[in-house]
């Protein structure tokens, strides 16, 4: 029975991993500064895990996987915090592998490629433009470099937009729950034309589990559905699950023109995890 660590444990997607990890019958680490929220089946640890420590590996616990998900201010995409950050991951995860770590899976984010029209694949070339995809893309990076001197394995897990939770998360879906339980009868909206990869939380958490484990394919993975849809389809959509009586105010906000007319991710290599896996369907 592997034993998978799990950092940022508590957050919005960390706790939906940590759950689908122990259901699928896994020991888990739950690394965090706290744990509300998070399974109690868990072993919790409060290791500080930016500390520099070199023996860092041993001190949370030795494990045969670690998923790297701790991350601050992933919904504030120009937050000063996360070059400021980006030493102490490269710091943490090296010491991880310098120390035993056989496999590290590490989410990635679409915001690493920049603008991109159609499918995103492992080699398409990454141009980020806001300092959360800078770093994250740095990250990855620098990871796929120091890695391969190692005998530590690396997936990097690369995610679109992400549905489900909304109390936990930040995302347009979070917003309009919140205007809706506000009582507010419209919420302004753009022309809701542009293509994106959704996933909800729970589907993307078996899909990070399914790929940290497996050991057949390494490096970029994109974890998505693979099937771009509107924004205004996704979105009315969740307004009819929710018998939501908030209306759409379309055109309220103009498109963005940064902003790609369509992009997803290409989910060949997580479809053929998720089957070897038995996880299909």
């Amino acid at each position: 029975m592997k034993k998978i660590l799990v950092t940022g444990a508590a957050g919005y997607i960390g706790r939906h991993v940590v759950k689908t990890a122990l259901d699928m019958g896994y020991q888990v680490i739950a690394a965090d500064f706290a744990f509300k929220g998070v399974d109690e089946r868990a072993e919790f640890c409060d290791v500080p895990i930016f500390s520099g420590d070199k023996g860092i590996y041993r001190a949370l616990g030795s494990p045969d996987v670690c998923i790297h998900m701790a991350w601050r201010d992933g919904f504030r995409h120009n937050a000063s915090s996360h070059m400021k950050d980006l030493s102490n991951h490269v710091v943490f995860l090296n010491n991880m592998a310098a120390g035993g770590l056989p496999s590290l899976s590490v989410m990635g984010t679409m915001h690493e490629v920049g603008y991109w029209e159609g499918p995103i694949k492992a080699d398409t070339p990454c141009n980020p433009q806001s300092q959360y995809g800078i770093a994250k893309n740095a990250l990855r990076q620098s990871l796929m470099l120091s890695l391969a001197e190692t005998n530590c394995r690396l997936h990097w897990l690369r995610a679109y937009y992400i549905t489900g939770d909304e109390a936990h998360g930040s995302s347009i879906f979070a917003k309009i729950t919140q205007a809706e339980l506000d009582g507010k009868k419209t919420f302004p909206f753009t022309s809701g034309k542009n293509l994106y990869d959704f996933i909800d939380v729970d589907e993307l958490a078996r899909m990070i589990v399914a790929a940290s484990v497996q050991e057949k394919i390494d490096g970029i993975i994109n974890v998505c559905t693979g099937k771009p849809i509107s924004l205004a389809q996704r979105v009315e959509q969740f307004l009819k699950d929710k018998n939501y009586k908030i209306k759409l105010d379309y055109g309220a906000f103009p498109d963005r023109p940064y902003d790609s007319p369509g992009v997803w991710g290409d989910p060949t290599e997580i479809e053929q995890i998720m089957q070897d896996a038995g996880l299909n369907g």
